[in-house]
Protein backbone atom coordinates (compact mmCIF):
# COMPACT_ATOMS: atom_id res chain seq x y z
CA UNK A 1 0.00 0.00 0.00
CA UNK A 2 3.37 2.16 -0.27
CA UNK A 3 2.36 5.94 -0.93
CA UNK A 4 4.31 8.66 -2.25
CA UNK A 5 4.33 11.62 -0.35
CA UNK A 6 2.78 14.13 -2.88
CA UNK A 7 1.02 11.85 -5.19
CA UNK A 8 -2.34 13.55 -6.11
CA UNK A 9 -5.71 12.16 -5.05
CA UNK A 10 -6.49 11.15 -8.21
CA UNK A 11 -4.39 7.74 -6.68
CA UNK A 12 -6.50 7.40 -4.25
CA UNK A 13 -9.54 4.76 -5.95
CA UNK A 14 -6.72 1.97 -6.45
CA UNK A 15 -5.81 1.90 -3.02
CA UNK A 16 -8.99 2.05 -1.45
CA UNK A 17 -9.80 -1.39 -4.42
CA UNK A 18 -6.57 -2.66 -3.16
CA UNK A 19 -7.38 -2.49 0.88
CA UNK A 20 -10.46 -4.21 -0.11
CA UNK A 21 -9.45 -7.26 -1.89
CA UNK A 22 -6.74 -7.43 1.08
CA UNK A 23 -9.28 -7.19 3.82
CA UNK A 24 -9.89 -10.93 3.68
CA UNK A 25 -6.12 -11.84 3.84
CA UNK A 26 -5.84 -9.34 6.98
CA UNK A 27 -8.70 -10.92 8.66
CA UNK A 28 -7.39 -14.13 8.67
CA UNK A 29 -3.85 -12.98 9.91
CA UNK A 30 -5.95 -11.66 12.37
CA UNK A 31 -7.90 -14.76 13.29
CA UNK A 32 -4.62 -16.25 13.42
CA UNK A 33 -2.73 -13.75 15.47
CA UNK A 34 -6.07 -13.66 18.04
CA UNK A 35 -5.46 -17.54 18.58
CA UNK A 36 -1.37 -16.91 19.73
CA UNK A 37 -2.42 -14.03 21.99
CA UNK A 38 -2.79 -16.19 25.26
CA UNK A 39 -2.65 -15.96 28.64
CA UNK A 40 0.78 -17.78 28.26
CA UNK A 41 2.12 -15.74 25.23
CA UNK A 42 1.47 -12.51 27.30
CA UNK A 43 3.55 -13.67 30.36
CA UNK A 44 6.95 -14.35 27.49
CA UNK A 45 9.94 -11.63 27.96
CA UNK A 46 10.13 -9.35 24.91
CA UNK A 47 6.42 -9.65 24.04
CA UNK A 48 4.35 -6.79 23.11
CA UNK A 49 0.23 -7.65 23.52
CA UNK A 50 -1.80 -5.50 21.45
CA UNK A 51 -5.81 -5.26 21.43
CA UNK A 52 -6.99 -2.59 18.03
CA UNK A 53 -9.86 -2.25 16.10
CA UNK A 54 -10.25 -4.79 12.85
CA UNK A 55 -8.26 -3.83 9.64
CA UNK A 56 -7.00 -0.84 11.71
CA UNK A 57 -2.94 -0.89 10.82
CA UNK A 58 -0.69 -1.46 7.61
CA UNK A 59 0.27 -4.93 8.86
CA UNK A 60 3.85 -4.07 7.36
CA UNK A 61 4.66 -1.62 10.69
CA UNK A 62 4.01 -4.54 12.84
CA UNK A 63 6.61 -6.52 11.00
CA UNK A 64 8.79 -3.52 10.57
CA UNK A 65 8.86 -3.18 14.45
CA UNK A 66 9.48 -6.35 15.25
CA UNK A 67 12.31 -6.26 12.96
CA UNK A 68 13.66 -3.10 14.61
CA UNK A 69 13.31 -3.90 18.16
CA UNK A 70 13.10 -7.79 18.50
CA UNK A 71 10.19 -6.97 19.97
CA UNK A 72 7.62 -9.66 19.33
CA UNK A 73 4.45 -8.66 18.55
CA UNK A 74 1.05 -10.68 19.70
CA UNK A 75 -1.84 -9.11 18.21
CA UNK A 76 -5.91 -9.39 18.58
CA UNK A 77 -8.99 -7.92 17.16
CA UNK A 78 -12.23 -6.48 17.97
CA UNK A 79 -15.22 -4.79 16.39
CA UNK A 80 -16.98 -2.48 18.86
CA UNK A 81 -15.18 -0.46 22.16
CA UNK A 82 -17.66 -2.70 24.49
CA UNK A 83 -16.42 -6.23 22.62
CA UNK A 84 -13.33 -4.98 23.77
CA UNK A 85 -14.01 -3.56 27.34
CA UNK A 86 -15.66 -7.01 28.10
CA UNK A 87 -13.04 -8.92 26.57
CA UNK A 88 -10.53 -6.99 28.47
CA UNK A 89 -12.45 -7.36 31.93
CA UNK A 90 -12.28 -11.03 31.73
CA UNK A 91 -8.74 -11.22 32.50
CA UNK A 92 -7.88 -14.10 30.16
CA UNK A 93 -5.18 -12.25 28.51
CA UNK A 94 -2.59 -9.20 29.75
CA UNK A 95 -3.02 -6.88 27.17
CA UNK A 96 -0.31 -4.16 27.08
CA UNK A 97 -1.61 -1.25 24.55
CA UNK A 98 -5.27 -1.00 23.55
CA UNK A 99 -6.06 1.05 20.19
CA UNK A 100 -9.91 2.44 21.41
CA UNK A 101 -12.29 5.32 21.39
CA UNK A 102 -12.54 8.50 23.14
CA UNK A 103 -15.22 7.73 25.39
CA UNK A 104 -14.05 3.85 26.10
CA UNK A 105 -10.45 5.59 27.30
CA UNK A 106 -12.44 7.61 29.25
CA UNK A 107 -14.65 4.83 30.99
CA UNK A 108 -11.11 2.94 31.74
CA UNK A 109 -9.76 5.83 33.11
CA UNK A 110 -12.66 6.25 35.48
CA UNK A 111 -12.56 2.72 36.23
CA UNK A 112 -8.93 2.73 37.21
CA UNK A 113 -8.12 0.52 34.51
CA UNK A 114 -5.20 2.87 32.56
CA UNK A 115 -1.92 3.82 33.09
CA UNK A 116 0.05 7.30 32.57
CA UNK A 117 2.19 7.34 29.58
CA UNK A 118 5.68 8.05 30.10
CA UNK A 119 6.18 10.37 26.62
CA UNK A 120 9.59 11.90 28.47
CA UNK A 121 12.14 9.28 26.24
CA UNK A 122 9.50 9.24 22.83
CA UNK A 123 11.73 10.53 20.48
CA UNK A 124 8.66 11.14 17.71
CA UNK A 125 6.08 12.31 20.32
CA UNK A 126 6.51 16.40 19.35
CA UNK A 127 4.70 15.18 15.49
CA UNK A 128 1.53 14.80 17.49
CA UNK A 129 -0.18 18.31 16.98
CA UNK A 130 -1.01 19.77 20.02
CA UNK A 131 -3.95 20.60 18.69
CA UNK A 132 -5.58 17.02 18.52
CA UNK A 133 -4.02 16.77 22.72
CA UNK A 134 -6.20 19.31 23.84
CA UNK A 135 -9.40 18.14 21.90
CA UNK A 136 -8.39 14.73 23.67
CA UNK A 137 -8.49 16.63 27.20
CA UNK A 138 -12.06 16.61 27.04
CA UNK A 139 -11.74 12.35 28.25
CA UNK A 140 -8.07 12.82 29.48
CA UNK A 141 -7.82 16.33 31.43
CA UNK A 142 -4.17 15.97 32.14
CA UNK A 143 -3.39 14.33 28.45
CA UNK A 144 -1.78 11.46 30.54
CA UNK A 145 -3.45 8.00 29.39
CA UNK A 146 -4.10 8.54 25.64
CA UNK A 147 -1.86 9.55 22.17
CA UNK A 148 -4.52 10.07 19.15
CA UNK A 149 -4.16 7.92 16.63
CA UNK A 150 -6.68 8.50 14.17
CA UNK A 151 -9.65 11.20 14.24
CA UNK A 152 -12.96 12.02 12.33
CA UNK A 153 -16.22 13.95 12.57
CA UNK A 154 -20.07 12.12 12.07
CA UNK A 155 -21.57 14.22 9.09
CA UNK A 156 -23.77 14.19 6.33
CA UNK A 157 -22.78 12.65 3.01
CA UNK A 158 -25.39 13.38 -0.05
CA UNK A 159 -25.66 12.82 -3.82
CA UNK A 160 -25.94 16.10 -5.38
CA UNK A 161 -28.12 14.74 -8.40
CA UNK A 162 -30.80 13.50 -5.84
CA UNK A 163 -31.21 16.29 -3.84
CA UNK A 164 -31.76 19.82 -5.06
CA UNK A 165 -30.63 22.21 -2.37
CA UNK A 166 -27.82 23.21 -0.30
CA UNK A 167 -27.35 21.11 2.83
CA UNK A 168 -26.08 22.84 5.83
CA UNK A 169 -27.99 21.51 8.33
CA UNK A 170 -29.18 18.68 10.01
CA UNK A 171 -33.01 19.87 9.71
CA UNK A 172 -32.47 18.35 6.20
CA UNK A 173 -32.82 14.79 7.26
CA UNK A 174 -36.73 15.72 8.19
CA UNK A 175 -37.80 17.03 4.61
CA UNK A 176 -40.48 15.11 3.36
CA UNK A 177 -39.20 15.56 -0.32
CA UNK A 178 -36.50 12.68 0.46
CA UNK A 179 -38.67 9.93 1.95
CA UNK A 180 -37.26 6.51 1.98
CA UNK A 181 -33.48 7.98 1.00
CA UNK A 182 -32.48 8.70 3.88
CA UNK A 183 -29.98 6.63 5.98
CA UNK A 184 -29.18 7.40 9.38
CA UNK A 185 -26.79 5.85 11.41
CA UNK A 186 -27.50 2.29 13.89
CA UNK A 187 -26.02 3.57 16.56
CA UNK A 188 -27.70 5.58 20.12
CA UNK A 189 -25.49 8.16 20.47
CA UNK A 190 -24.56 8.99 16.71
CA UNK A 191 -28.61 8.92 16.22
CA UNK A 192 -29.20 11.39 18.85
CA UNK A 193 -26.45 13.83 17.02
CA UNK A 194 -28.73 15.35 14.63
CA UNK A 195 -32.37 16.21 17.38
CA UNK A 196 -29.83 17.25 19.94
CA UNK A 197 -27.71 19.80 17.79
CA UNK A 198 -30.95 21.55 16.20
CA UNK A 199 -32.25 22.20 19.28
CA UNK A 200 -29.04 23.75 20.57
CA UNK A 201 -28.11 20.88 23.10
CA UNK A 202 -24.68 19.34 23.78
CA UNK A 203 -24.40 15.73 22.53
CA UNK A 204 -23.09 15.12 25.99
CA UNK A 205 -26.27 16.66 27.66
CA UNK A 206 -27.80 14.54 30.67
CA UNK A 207 -31.07 16.49 30.84
CA UNK A 208 -33.36 13.80 30.47
CA UNK A 209 -35.97 16.22 28.83
CA UNK A 210 -33.93 17.28 26.15
CA UNK A 211 -33.22 13.23 25.34
CA UNK A 212 -36.85 12.83 25.39
CA UNK A 213 -37.15 15.83 23.21
CA UNK A 214 -34.34 14.54 20.76
CA UNK A 215 -36.10 10.87 20.55
CA UNK A 216 -39.64 12.59 19.83
CA UNK A 217 -37.97 14.19 16.76
CA UNK A 218 -36.13 10.74 15.65
CA UNK A 219 -39.70 8.98 16.33
CA UNK A 220 -41.46 11.84 13.71
CA UNK A 221 -38.65 11.45 11.58
CA UNK A 222 -38.88 7.48 11.38
CA UNK A 223 -41.26 7.09 8.06
CA UNK A 224 -39.19 9.16 6.29
CA UNK A 225 -36.11 6.36 6.38
CA UNK A 226 -35.25 3.58 4.17
CA UNK A 227 -32.99 2.35 6.95
CA UNK A 228 -30.87 2.73 9.83
CA UNK A 229 -27.18 1.26 8.96
CA UNK A 230 -24.25 1.95 9.93
CA UNK A 231 -21.22 -0.45 7.85
CA UNK A 232 -23.67 -0.79 4.63
CA UNK A 233 -24.15 3.24 4.14
CA UNK A 234 -21.10 4.49 2.10
CA UNK A 235 -22.25 1.03 0.08
CA UNK A 236 -25.99 2.27 -0.52
CA UNK A 237 -25.24 5.76 -0.65
CA UNK A 238 -22.10 4.86 -3.59
CA UNK A 239 -24.38 3.04 -5.68
CA UNK A 240 -27.54 5.58 -5.36
CA UNK A 241 -29.57 3.61 -3.32
CA UNK A 242 -29.81 6.53 -0.68
CA UNK A 243 -29.77 10.04 -1.36
CA UNK A 244 -28.56 11.67 2.51
CA UNK A 245 -27.32 9.74 4.85
CA UNK A 246 -25.32 10.40 8.34
CA UNK A 247 -21.89 9.08 8.50
CA UNK A 248 -18.59 8.66 9.62
CA UNK A 249 -16.01 10.93 7.79
CA UNK A 250 -13.70 8.62 7.06
CA UNK A 251 -16.68 6.06 5.28
CA UNK A 252 -17.60 9.46 3.44
CA UNK A 253 -14.07 9.81 1.86
CA UNK A 254 -14.52 6.18 0.51
CA UNK A 255 -17.69 6.65 -0.67
CA UNK A 256 -16.70 10.48 -2.51
CA UNK A 257 -14.05 8.30 -4.29
CA UNK A 258 -16.24 5.58 -5.82
CA UNK A 259 -19.05 8.49 -6.94
CA UNK A 260 -18.36 11.81 -7.53
CA UNK A 261 -21.75 12.82 -7.23
CA UNK A 262 -21.32 12.50 -3.76
CA UNK A 263 -20.47 15.29 -1.42
CA UNK A 264 -19.61 15.31 2.57
CA UNK A 265 -20.64 18.09 5.25
CA UNK A 266 -20.39 18.92 8.39
CA UNK A 267 -23.68 20.60 10.21
CA UNK A 268 -23.28 24.47 10.69
CA UNK A 269 -25.24 23.20 14.21
CA UNK A 270 -22.21 21.10 14.95
CA UNK A 271 -21.43 17.63 15.51
CA UNK A 272 -19.31 14.71 17.31
CA UNK A 273 -15.22 14.63 16.73
CA UNK A 274 -14.02 11.32 17.55
CA UNK A 275 -10.44 10.14 18.51
CA UNK A 276 -9.24 6.60 18.83
CA UNK A 277 -5.99 6.69 20.68
CA UNK A 278 -3.21 4.86 21.93
CA UNK A 279 -3.69 3.50 25.85
CA UNK A 280 -1.58 1.48 28.06
CA UNK A 281 -4.38 -0.53 30.27
CA UNK A 282 -3.33 -1.26 34.36
CA UNK A 283 -3.14 -5.17 33.27
CA UNK A 284 -0.07 -4.07 30.85
CA UNK A 285 3.33 -6.33 31.58
CA UNK A 286 5.21 -4.78 28.93
CA UNK A 287 4.54 -1.12 29.87
CA UNK A 288 8.10 0.24 28.26
CA UNK A 289 7.55 -2.21 24.84
CA UNK A 290 4.23 -0.29 24.48
CA UNK A 291 5.62 3.01 25.32
CA UNK A 292 8.39 2.36 22.17
CA UNK A 293 5.09 1.12 19.88
CA UNK A 294 3.42 4.31 20.33
CA UNK A 295 6.78 6.33 20.18
CA UNK A 296 7.47 4.24 16.40
CA UNK A 297 3.73 4.69 15.48
CA UNK A 298 4.48 8.27 15.42
CA UNK A 299 8.09 8.20 13.26
CA UNK A 300 7.22 9.74 10.11
CA UNK A 301 7.23 6.85 7.75
CA UNK A 302 5.14 4.43 9.99
CA UNK A 303 2.29 7.21 10.34
CA UNK A 304 2.45 8.06 6.77
CA UNK A 305 2.34 3.76 6.03
CA UNK A 306 -0.65 3.77 8.67
CA UNK A 307 -2.28 7.08 6.97
CA UNK A 308 -2.16 5.99 3.46
CA UNK A 309 -4.03 2.18 4.69
CA UNK A 310 -6.57 3.86 7.11
CA UNK A 311 -7.14 7.38 5.34
CA UNK A 312 -8.41 9.17 8.30
CA UNK A 313 -7.37 11.85 9.79
CA UNK A 314 -3.79 12.16 11.19
CA UNK A 315 -3.10 14.11 14.31
CA UNK A 316 0.84 13.80 13.02
CA UNK A 317 2.30 16.97 12.06
CA UNK A 318 5.07 15.48 10.27
CA UNK A 319 2.81 13.34 7.79
CA UNK A 320 0.26 16.21 7.35
CA UNK A 321 2.96 18.54 5.94
CA UNK A 322 4.05 15.94 3.42
CA UNK A 323 0.69 15.74 2.19
CA UNK A 324 0.21 17.11 -1.30
CA UNK A 325 -2.51 20.08 -1.06
CA UNK A 326 -5.43 18.90 -2.33
CA UNK A 327 -5.47 16.64 1.07
CA UNK A 328 -4.45 18.82 3.29
CA UNK A 329 -7.70 20.84 2.25
CA UNK A 330 -9.56 18.15 2.27
CA UNK A 331 -12.00 19.29 4.96
CA UNK A 332 -13.84 15.36 4.97
CA UNK A 333 -9.94 13.71 6.08
CA UNK A 334 -8.69 17.22 7.88
CA UNK A 335 -11.67 19.78 8.96
CA UNK A 336 -10.56 23.35 9.20
CA UNK A 337 -10.49 25.10 12.18
CA UNK A 338 -14.58 26.68 11.43
CA UNK A 339 -15.74 23.17 11.72
CA UNK A 340 -13.38 22.05 14.69
CA UNK A 341 -15.12 25.01 16.64
CA UNK A 342 -18.21 23.50 15.99
CA UNK A 343 -17.55 19.75 17.21
CA UNK A 344 -17.66 18.08 20.47
CA UNK A 345 -15.66 14.63 21.81
CA UNK A 346 -18.41 12.29 23.37
CA UNK A 347 -17.87 11.78 27.50
CA UNK A 348 -18.56 8.83 28.69
CA UNK A 349 -22.17 9.78 30.71
CA UNK A 350 -22.16 6.71 33.28
CA UNK A 351 -23.90 3.33 33.62
CA UNK A 352 -27.30 5.37 34.88
CA UNK A 353 -27.31 7.78 31.36
CA UNK A 354 -25.99 4.98 29.68
CA UNK A 355 -28.75 2.52 30.32
CA UNK A 356 -31.45 5.63 29.93
CA UNK A 357 -30.33 5.96 26.27
CA UNK A 358 -30.38 2.27 26.06
CA UNK A 359 -34.02 2.56 27.01
CA UNK A 360 -34.40 5.59 24.61
CA UNK A 361 -33.29 3.44 21.79
CA UNK A 362 -35.33 0.37 22.33
CA UNK A 363 -38.18 2.11 22.43
CA UNK A 364 -37.42 4.26 18.83
CA UNK A 365 -36.54 1.14 17.44
CA UNK A 366 -40.31 -0.52 18.20
CA UNK A 367 -42.10 2.91 17.48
Amino acid sequence: MGRTPGKTAAGKKGRFRKRCILSLAVLGTALAAAGCAGGHAAEDENTLVIFNYGDYIDRDTIQMFEDETGIEVKYEEYITPEDMYTKYQSGGINYDLICTSDYMIERMIMDGEAQPIDTSGMEYFENVDQKYMDFCKAFDPENQYAIPYFFGTVGILYNEKMVDEDVDSWSVLWNEKYKDQIIMENSVRDAFIAPLKLKGYSINTTDKNALLEAQSMLMEQKHLLAAYLVDETKDAMISGDAALSVIYSGDATVAIEENEDLTYVVPKEGTNIWFDCWMIPKTAKHKEAAEKFIDFMNRPDIAMLNFDYIWYGTPNKAVYEELDEETREDPTIFPDEDIMNKCEVYQYLGEEMDSYYSRLWKELKAY
